[in-house]
């Protein structure tokens, strides 16, 4: 078997899912499974996932721009508040969004994890190369 490398090097294709993650995470309050619509009094929830989504969204549009090593931190640290937002803002009985935040946290934390590890090494000269 070959090693041809393609998860040593941080490709655009990640900073793209980064971006539609982001989207996701800023429309799952009105994703079509719910227990119910979130209305009135629940909008500490939506404030929380459009922010969420929007933080992830612009922090993936920087790394397709400017590669930084901070970002991919950040990335993972909104992307564990997102797993931990539906118990400390209480809307962990709601269900189906629970699920959706903590399965698009995870996957926006391994995302960000995978980048931090591409990038670990590279100098930044190689960094300011990304995406050319």
């Amino acid at each position: 078997m070959s090693d041809f490398g393609f998860l040593n090097t941080h490709r655009t294709w990640e900073d793209w899912c980064g971006m539609l993650l982001g989207a996701l995470i800023v429309v799952s309050p009105w994703f079509p499974i719910q227990d119910r619509v979130p209305l009135a009094g629940h909008d500490m929830m939506i404030l929380n996932a459009v922010a969420g989504g929007l933080v992830v969204f612009g922090i993936s549009q920087l790394e397709y721009v400017a590669l930084q090593r901070w970002q991919e931190v950040a990335t993972i640290l909104v992307g564990l508040w997102l797993i931990a937002s539906p118990y400390v803002l209480g809307y962990s009985g709601e269900g189906a969004l629970r699920i959706y935040h903590t399965s698009l946290g995870a996957v926006v934390v391994l995302l960000g994890l995978l980048q931090l590890w591409q990038d670990w090494d590279l100098n930044d000269q190689d960094m300011l190369r990304h995406g050319r």
